[in-house]
């Protein structure tokens, strides 16, 4: 009974590649091989194949193998020892090894770098080349010196073409690499951007929402035994806020996941939730007083969204440091929207613009819509005042 042994799937007809030295090898075995039959197989030579003719075949050809650390040093090495078969009478015929040489010496990336050098020695070594033929044949070598353009001028061409195309594919491989870089580097600054922008509204929905909160917990400690009616409304406000941050809060945080999955994610309140917001404070104690100038119209989502948050965040801050009540103006311009929120300043309060994150978060919103934006206290009142264009500009930041 015979087993047979089975070659992996794909396996059969596999080629495993040479490695560059073992290719460098081959190569020069070659061009050894050709040599010697050129010199055993010419006729009329004045010199046969000799111990000395192998050696000089070997010194023309077995350069090539450490082609890569120095080929202008091996085209000199080999072009000298096929002169010194030419010039002792060996049989003349194409210098495989040194037109090899010159191949690799055109393709290689860094004789672009010295060219002149390298020009220097080719044109030097081919003039040895043909003295030692001439000295051979006697008279002035016309064959060898068109056969020696012909072919040392093809190997120049073919490999110089051949190194140009390998810096083409170079290029067009950094290139890719290049714009997949900047392609991921655009992803990672828009996700940046994004995480900014949702830690924003976590801050101002939070804020608003723990302000609200803070104030109907003081009412009902306060009204608890006076008017009960008065605390069970706080209480349902306190409990109508927190789910609703809750919410918000939930929603926010979906939007910082990597996988993306899970259901659309709704946009942020716009100014359509302006009363909604106007009616929460009313209930917290603060008489807020909303006027729209000009006629309503369709806004960009982040302009809709910025101007929402501007006014969320200066009414929180009159609710807590201010006194009375607020007024917030909406005028829709021709080219703008102006948002302005004013309140009387309460007892407590500096007269310069605070200095927290509120006001630097709605500075930046403005900044980032290409818009205005002013706050600070003059006359007993706190005015926040900002200009938004309908045409969102993208500014660098």
């Amino acid at each position: 009974m015979t087993s047979v042994s089975q070659a992996p799937p794909g396996a059969r007809g596999a080629r495993l590649p040479l490695p560059p030295r073992g290719l460098d090898a081959a190569v020069a075995a070659i061009a050894f091989g050709l040599t010697l039959g050129l010199v055993a197989g010419a006729r009329g030579a004045d010199r046969g194949l000799d111990a000395l003719g192998v050696v000089l075949a070997a010194a023309a050809t077995m350069p090539l193998t450490a082609r890569r650390r120095s080929p202008l040093a091996v085209f000199a090495a080999t072009a000298a020892a096929s002169a010194a078969l030419n010039g002792l009478g060996y049989a003349q015929g194409p210098p495989f090894g040194p037109t090899v040489a010159l191949y690799f010496v055109a393709s290689d990336e860094r004789t672009r770098s010295r060219l002149r050098e390298t020009a220097a020695v080719v044109l030097g070594i081919f003039a040895v080349h043909l003295g030692a033929t001439a000295a051979s044949e006697g008279g002035f070598p016309t064959t060898p010196i068109l056969f020696g353009v012909v072919v040392w001028g093809g190997a120049w061409v073919i490999g110089d073409q051949i190194g140009q195309r390998r810096q083409r594919l170079a290029d067009l491989a950094e290139r890719a690499s290049r714009a997949e870089r900047d392609t991921l580097r655009e992803a990672r600054l828009a996700a940046a951007e994004e995480r900014t922008r949702i830690a924003r509204d976590l801050h101002d929905s939070a804020a608003h929402a723990i302000n609200v909160i803070l104030v109907q917990a003081g009412a009902a400690r306060l009204l608890q035994e006076r008017d009960p009616a008065a605390v069970r409304e706080a209480l349902a406000t306190i409990e109508d806020v927190a789910r609703e941050t809750i919410g918000d809060i939930d929603q926010l945080i979906r939007g910082l996941r990597e996988d993306g999955a899970g259901e659309p994610i709704e946009a942020p309140a716009g100014l359509a939730a302006l009363e909604t917001l106007a009616a929460r404070h009313r209930a917290a104690g603060l008489d807020v007083d909303v006027r729209i100038d000009g006629p309503r119209r369709m806004l960009a989502p982040r302009v809709d969204q910025a101007a929402y948050r501007i006014v969320q965040e200066s009414l929180t801050n009159a609710a807590r440091h201010g006194r009375g009540g607020a007024s917030v103006e909406i005028a829709y311009g021709p080219a703008e929207l102006g948002l302005t929120v004013t309140n009387a300043l309460g007892p407590a309060a500096s007269g310069a613009a605070p200095d927290g994150h509120g006001i630097l978060g709605m500075r930046e919103r403005a900044a980032l819509l290409g818009g205005t934006f002013e706050a600070g206290a003059r006359g007993g009142r706190f005015r926040v005042h900002a200009r938004l264009p309908y045409a969102v500009e993208r500014r660098g930041r």
